[in-house]
């Protein structure tokens, strides 16, 4: 198993806001050929505009949408010209309530999809609807890149947020090419129950799971001395020097995140490292 297609997303044609640097390093040193979609974002909601007026805002906004979504491809193509890995690139618009599709059908046909963090300056709602639309609708691991990560420098030591849930398995099942390949793998329990089948040997069962194939590992288990369970992870990871961090996403509803917070939205806020997702 390995990572042979990868997918980034281009929205702009400032390429320093998106993740194609981290893109094109990850094609190279997998080896893998590297899918770029340039997109265009009509983001009107035309169910506001007075009757009559809703076609004529509509083919206008579509057009700026498609001019966009060209502007970023030709700036994709003037970066590209000169590498040698293999990519293609294709300029794609979509309305906001679209776009969940529009991303999912390329990701379903990716390995992984590698995207910027999807908070902060200069990002918008499409940042985090297409890191959802890849996870939930794709079905596919998402590698959320800091803004200055280089990815060199990652996959030597990794920690694995671990809490026997089946996103997090899905998201080991899909970073197995890293994990055989690190130097360091710690698995991070969080509070775990003490009721819990796992009670007597928590993170035991994965870790020999992760043995058989070949990833040597450790198991730290962490009390919940924070209020966030994402701030104790974060914590340990920089404890750890560690330079990624693996994860499931979102083992709660995303409007009960999006309400109350929770590990995967603050991750993806505040984790000064890359993250691997799946769900």
């Amino acid at each position: 198993m390995a990572f042979k297609t990868l997918l980034t997303i281009v929205n702009n044609p400032d390429l320093q806001k998106s993740a194609l640097e981290q893109a094109i390093a990850m094609a190279i040193r997998e080896d893998a050929h590297l899918d770029i979609l340039c997109l265009g974002l009509d983001r009107t909601q035309t169910g506001y505009y007075y009757a009559g007026v809703n076609a004529t805002v509509m083919q206008e906004t579509l057009k700026r949408a498609q001019e966009d979504a060209e502007a970023a491809e030709a700036a994709v193509k003037a970066r590209m010209a000169p590498e040698t890995v293999r990519w293609s690139s294709e300029a794609c618009m979509a309305q906001v309530a679209g776009l969940s599709q529009v991303v999912a059908r390329r990701a379903m046909f990716s390995d992984m999809v590698i995207l910027p963090k999807p908070y902060g300056d200069n990002r918008g709602i499409e940042d985090e609807a297409a890191i959802e639309a890849a996870l939930f609708n794709g079905k596919t691991p998402v590698l959320v890149m800091p803004e200055k990560a280089k990815i060199e420098g990652i996959g030597k030591r990794i920690v694995i947020g671990w809490n026997q849930s089946a996103e997090a398995l899905a998201a080991l099942r899909a970073a197995l090419p890293l994990l055989q390949q690190a130097e360091m793998v710690n698995i991070a329990v969080v509070d775990p129950p003490q009721h819990g089948p796992d009670r007597s040997d928590p993170g035991g069962l994965v870790s020999q799971w992760l043995g058989r194939h070949g990833v040597r590992t450790e198991i730290s288990v962490l009390a919940k001395t924070m209020p966030r369970i994402s701030d104790v992870l974060a914590r340990h990871v920089n404890d750890m020097a560690a330079d990624s961090l693996i994860m499931g996403a979102y083992g709660h509803s995303r409007l009960r995140e999006a309400i109350l917070g929770g590990a995967t939205r603050n991750m993806m806020e505040n984790c000064p490292v890359p993250v691997l997702m799946a769900h």
